[in-house]
């Protein structure tokens, strides 16, 4: 009997390891102490409103592509940005992306990363927004009010800052919804993962409306199950 109880043993641990590895969706980042909040500053859009669905949690998956390991591709339609690791491997996270008439594609570079970034509206969204009744600031501070949230990589092209970034947001519920004015946005613990493990030169690829990203190969086969249960 004892072949038999090694068998039945062995599956309960496996099903306990798939079932702790869909649910906690790979462990956060150490917590931050952001700074104070100030009164003048207005929290914008902190309330909850739904959850983050499942498909758009953090995930090893089995990537296809003839991209080199470290590379970013961003893949607007389907909310998923890609971290090439090579050997088929890359880590999947959602995202949000810009909403109608905001969308973009091309390659660039991450030229500069900042933690808690301050953010500075673009003249154009303050003018955009001030139709609409939204004042927003000159410029905001770094924090968990900031739009930018936790983190932000900024993209160039030939060395000029392209204006759109990958980066943290207060609006978790945002994911996998086009709603921003054609920045990447992720959640904060998703967003703090990719900063620490992208450097400065980074390519990114940004497949969206126009095709400007010219021709890129990659095809999304799912879940890397062994990956997800023993790591590596």
């Amino acid at each position: 009997m004892k072949p038999a109880l090694s068998v039945v043993a062995a599956g309960v641990v496996t099903a306990c390891l798939l079932a702790a590895s869909n649910a906690a969706a790979f462990s956060a980042s150490a917590p931050y102490a952001a700074p104070a909040t100030r009164s003048d500053v207005i929290r914008v859009a902190m309330e909850p409103r739904g959850q983050v669905k499942p498909q758009f949690q953090r995930r090893l998956v089995r990537l296809a592509t003839n991209e080199q390991p470290g590379t970013i591709i961003i893949d607007t339609n389907n909310k998923y940005l890609y971290l090439v690791e090579g050997d088929n491997r890359a880590r999947r996270y959602g995202i949000g992306v810009g909403r109608d008439g905001f969308g973009w594609s091309g390659v660039v570079k991450v030229g500069r990363k900042a933690e808690w970034p301050g953010w500075t509206p673009p003249p154009e969204m303050r003018v955009r927004e001030a139709k609409k009744g939204h004042k927003l600031p000159a410029f905001q501070e770094g924090g968990e009010d900031n739009p930018l949230g936790a983190r932000a990589m900024y993209l160039y092209r030939n060395g000029n800052d392209t204006a759109f970034r990958i980066h943290g947001t207060n609006q978790p519920w945002s994911i996998g919804l086009n709603m921003s004015s054609g920045c990447i946005r992720m959640m904060n613990k998703d967003v703090t993962d990719l900063y620490d493990r992208v450097p400065i030169g980074t390519k990114v690829i940004v497949v969206g409306p126009g095709n400007k990203q010219g021709e890129v190969s990659y095809q999304d086969r799912g879940v890397d199950v062994l990956r997800t249960i023993f790591g590596g």
